[in-house]
C-alpha cells in the first residue's frame, strides 16, 4: 500500500473514531507523518500506533493527537503553548490550526530535528525552545490554549497560571502506577475548572533538562534555549 493510500486509510479511521472536525482532519492530511518518525518506522507511520522517536520518547497515536486537539476547540486566532514538542508532528498539525505555536522540548536533538522538519515543510508560525516544560513560557504568557504531551502527577500550577481568561488546557494527568486521565482545564473569571475526558497512558512529564543538555547551546533562527 502506498503512503497516500495509508494516509487515506488513517483519515477514515479517525472519522470512524469520532474525529469529525474537518479542519483537524485536513491538517493531519497535510502533515507528512513519515517525516517525523525514524527511517526504520516510515512504513508504519500511518498505522494507528505510537512510535519511538529516540531519547525514550514516542510520537503519540494519531487518534490521541486528534482527540486532544479537538478538545482544545481551536481557531486561527489562537496563540498556543505546546509542552513536549517531540519530533514536531503535533506541532506541525497545530501550526495549521492556530495563529502562533510556542513549543517547548527538553531534548536538544529532538528539538533541532523538529525545527529542521518544520522549516522543510514551511511551517513558519512556530517558535520552538529548549527548556523545562513544567515551567511553561512566562515571557510569552498568557496563552489562549495549552497542550501537554506528557503526564503530570497533578495539574501543574505553573501552566494554569499562564492560561488567559477563557483559556483551555488539555493534558494527561496521573503517574505511572495508576490510570492516567486526559483532562480539560478552563480558566473562567480567574477560577480554574477541570473536566475528565478519557483514560490514557503517557510518558511522565519530567522537570528540568537532561544532563547532556545543561551546557551552552548555539542558537539560530527560531531555535533558542531557555
Amino acid at each position: 500500500m502506498t503512503q497516500d493510500a495509508q494516509k487515506i486509510r488513517l483519515i477514515l479511521e479517525l472519522r470512524q473514531a469520532g474525529i469529525i472536525d474537518t479542519e483537524i482532519l485536513s491538517a493531519m492530511e497535510k502533515v507528512p507523518r513519515e517525516r517525523f518518525v525514524p527511517h526504520a518506522f516510515e512504513d508504519r507511520a500511518y498505522d494507528g500506533i505510537a512510535l519511538p522517536i529516540g531519547h525514550g520518547q514516542t510520537i503519540s497515536q494519531p487518534v490521541v493527537v486528534a482527540k486532544m486537539i479537538m478538545a482544545l476547540n481551536l481557531n486561527d486566532r489562537i496563540k498556543i503553548l505546546e509542552v513536549g514538542a517531540g519530533s514536531g508532528y503535533q506541532t506541525a498539525i497545530l501550526s495549521y490550526l492556530c495563529r502562533r505555536v510556542y513549543a517547548i522540548e527538553r531534548h536538544r536533538d529532538l528539538l533541532i530535528g523538529a525545527q529542521n522538519l518544520l522549516d522543510e515543510i514551511r511551517r513558519y508560525n512556530v517558535t520552538a525552545v529548549l527548556g523545562d516544560g513544567t515551567l511553561g513560557w512566562p515571557d510569552q504568557a498568557p496563552f489562549e490554549r495549552i497542550i501537554v504531551s506528557a503526564a503530570a502527577p497533578e495539574i501543574p500550577e505553573n501552566l494554569t497560571n499562564q492560561l488567559a481568561e477563557g483559556g483551555v488546557m488539555v493534558l494527561p494527568v496521573g503517574d505511572q502506577r495508576r490510570d492516567q486521565m486526559i483532562m480539560r482545564v478552563i480558566r473562567r473569571e480567574g477560577v480554574i475548572h477541570t473536566e475528565n475526558l478519557w483514560p490514557v497512558r503517557f510518558l511522565p512529564l519530567v522537570p528540568g533538562r537532561p544532563e547532556e543538555d545543561n551546557g551552552n547551546v548555539e542558537t539560530s533562527g527560531r531555535f533558542a534555549k531557555r
